[in-house]
């Protein structure tokens, strides 16, 4: 059988059947005796000269499946009007007819919750993102982030997100909030003194509060605390990330093995929260005070946060 390109006057595929010859040789290759679009377009059922019915997917020429049953050639194929099941008539007598769903029938498309915004089957903190990075701008910026539909994204999108956390799948979303770019005490403060500013006394409100409450609690450390530098061993350069459980000035002293200082970082004045991120941990270049890179070797880092101070070893490795 030919599928013909009408626009360009030429063949498009040849479909042939399999080649395995369990009929008289005379049927070599078998007759296609009938031929059937599925209502979609995209299967082509034929009847064979072989006794079969053969499934064949349209846009790739490839078979799909070979429906086996008849004991004569098949004369005639045709689909009903969703294009579910296929009725084959036979020099055998028969008519049969075939649950083709597998392979004529797409599986409709999941249907998702409004707030599951990313559309991944999960109700989490990523929705809440997701939403947080449109907030003030109209629904045109991203038809999914206007989540309660009223044509601008805003606190309510993000408050009706929130209050769905609960029913999500992934219990652990909140354990995971410190590990997303952008997301710290400062965005999520924000959102909550928003939040109480059109807080309006409805359920959606206190629900959504709450949430962005567990949230801050979440991103506020128990302790202050220097983690491990990454990479380590390094070259040329490395982050310190460290967290801090209340605002504190923040500075990073490098010294050598024998005690020297190499280098001083200022951090300024920071908020309780988690530094653990490249875009939010201490940064070192693997340079000195004057800009002149460093042997190689061990090193020493102090985090000195108000009255806590802790340190560790690096290995620069060139």
């Amino acid at each position: 059988m030919h599928l013909w390109n009408l626009a360009f006057d030429e063949i498009k595929h040849t479909l042939t059947a399999p080649t395995d010859p369990p009929w008289p040789s005379i049927y070599t290759p078998p007759a296609v005796n009938s031929v059937a679009f599925s209502p979609d377009g995209k299967t082509i059922a034929t009847g064979s000269g072989d006794n079969t019915v053969h499934l064949w997917d349209v846009k790739t020429g490839e078979s799909k499946h070979t429906l086996t049953g008849h004991t004569a050639p098949v004369r005639s194929v045709a689909f009903n009007l969703d294009g579910s099941t296929l009725a084959s008539g036979s020099e055998d007598g028969t008519v049969l007819l075939w649950d083709v769903t597998p392979y004529t029938v797409e599986p409709p498309a999941p249907e998702y919750p409004a707030w599951d915004v990313n559309r991944d089957g999960q109700v989490n903190i990523v929705d809440v993102v997701s939403v947080s990075h449109y907030l003030g701008e109209p629904a045109s910026a991203s038809p999914r982030a206007d989540v309660n539909g009223d044509g601008n994204i805003d606190i309510l999108d993000l408050l009706l997100v929130s209050k769905h956390i609960d029913e999500s799948t992934d219990a652990a979303a909140p354990a995971r909030i410190a590990k997303l770019e952008g997301l710290d005490r400062t965005t999520v403060e924000g959102w909550l003194a928003l939040a109480r500013i059109e807080d309006d006394g409805s359920l959606m409100f206190q629900q959504g509060i709450a949430y962005l409450e567990r949230l801050l609690e979440v991103l506020t450390p128990k302790e202050t605390a220097l983690l491990p530098n990454f990479p380590n061993p390094f070259n040329p350069e490395t982050w310190i990330p460290y967290q801090l459980a209340t605002p504190a000035d923040v500075t990073l002293t490098i010294h050598d093995i024998q005690g020297r200082v190499v280098r001083d970082l200022d951090l300024g004045h920071q908020r309780a929260g988690m530094y653990q991120s490249k875009s939010r941990a201490a940064y070192w270049d693997g340079r000195n005070a004057v800009g002149e890179p460093v042997a190689s070797g061990v090193y020493f880092y102090t985090l000195t946060a108000g009255e806590f101070s802790a340190t560790r070893k690096l290995l620069i490795r060139k």
